[in-house]
């Protein structure tokens, strides 16, 4: 039997970043599930580069609970690591580094070093493990595990723990997020003629001062939901190119941004509005130059907010089982939305911390791993009563 940080060692080692195959750490974990008896579907992207997985251990019948985890990281590259950030490194300071560690294979190495009591209990109802790929770059394929794993049981799961780094706090609530594209299409020339052509550029500054006034407009209205920090709904432009000289009218551009918002705002709706002022600038402009063009591209679907009810199920089973009776909400996104949206009773809570996420030097603490495999070994008790 290996232990989790044993496990981790193994998980931290397949340097699988968001948007690559996986097939590799996949089949390590398959292979490891099916050593102790228990069947593994896989759900494959249409390339079959790619591919989720889920199982069920214990008896099929509803009401059971999924633990839920992504196994992608993010890219290292330009960071100034200290060791090998896929190689797991104990300095001796109670901490284990290495990318992946906290954000999320310590959760993963916990579900399976729990696995073997799992297999074990004499489970009233059943845990499932839904394992996803491509998290990192927008949580893509969840939609479609939990397609398959609704399609695969004829019992209904009840509840779904994403094991996000959370502290081991149960964290009720999460931002949605959409990331866009918005490609400009103006006309050329000298610049002497600002006024008689139509800059990609200057038209680009305009979108990017409605995105930030509408941030301020909710502000302003106080949507404020004071779990999150900051606890209103963001617009955010991180990339801007466009031009190729100062005395060039630019022909094109384009911006890279997202909205992440709270769950008492409409992410479609915000959407919406930036895309007919888009039109408006665009009917305008056409006067000018009629090829001018605004594209507003959605590279995937929007991640939807999670927002539990503190009197739901789910809230009292994982106070129960961590010990911690607080509740948590966090601006990141993260599956537990998708989750909910399939119609489980969704729940962030794992082990380590958000702060150590996506940076050199990501580490989780022992005492988090340790807590992390307590709490399952917790609801395996739980499910046999």
């Amino acid at each position: 039997m290996l232990t989790s940080e044993q496990i981790l060692t193994k998980l931290v080692s397949f340097p699988v970043l968001g948007g690559e195959s996986n097939l590799d750490l996949k089949q390590w974990i398959r292979e490891y599930i099916e050593n102790f008896g228990i069947a593994v579907t896989e759900v494959p992207n249409k390339e079959g580069t790619k591919a989720s997985l889920h199982c069920r251990i214990g008896p099929a019948v509803p009401g059971g609970v999924i633990l839920s985890g992504h196994m992608d990281v993010v890219p290292v590259e330009g960071q100034p690591w200290d060791t090998d950030p896929f190689v797991l490194t104990d300095k001796g300071d109670g901490k284990l580094y290495g990318r992946g560690s906290c954000d999320m294979k310590g959760f993963l190495a916990c579900c399976l070093a729990v696995l073997p009591d799992m297999v074990k209990a004499d489970l009233k109802k059943p845990i499932y493990f839904a394992f996803s790929y491509d998290e990192e770059i927008g949580c893509l394929s969840a939609p479609d595990l939990i397609k398959h794993i609704q399609a695969t049981y004829e019992e209904k799961p009840k509840y779904a723990i994403i094991g996000e780094p959370s502290m081991m706090i149960p964290t009720v609530g999460q931002k949605g997020i959409c990331v866009l594209e918005t490609q400009v299409n103006g006309s050329a020339g000298h610049s002497s003629r600002i006024k008689q052509e139509v800059s990609a550029i200057h038209e680009t500054a305009r979108l990017i001062t409605w995105l930030e006034n509408k941030m301020n407009e909710l502000i302003v209205a106080k949507r404020f939901d004071d779990r999150f920090d900051p606890p209103h709904t963001t617009l955010h432009v991180g990339k801007v190119s466009g031009g190729i000289a100062p005395n060039v009218i630019a022909d094109h551009a384009s911006l890279h941004w997202d909205v992440r918002v709270i769950p008492r705002d409409d992410l479609s709706g915000i959407i919406r509005e930036f895309k007919t002022f888009c039109m408006q600038r665009e009917n305008e402009l056409r006067e000018v130059f009629p090829g001018f063009k605004i594209d507003v591209i959605e590279h995937h679907p929007p991640v939807p907010s999670l927002d539990t009810s503190l009197d739901r199920d789910i809230v009292s089973l994982v106070k129960k089982i961590t010990g911690t009776h607080t509740v948590d909400a966090v601006s990141y996104a993260a599956e537990a939305g998708q989750f909910a949206e399939g119609g489980y009773e969704s729940i962030i809570c794992g082990p380590g911390s958000i702060a150590q996420a996506h940076r050199a030097n990501e580490f989780i603490a022992r005492e988090q791993l340790d807590r992390g495999v307590e709490m399952l070994k917790n609801l395996v008790a739980e499910l046999e009563t």
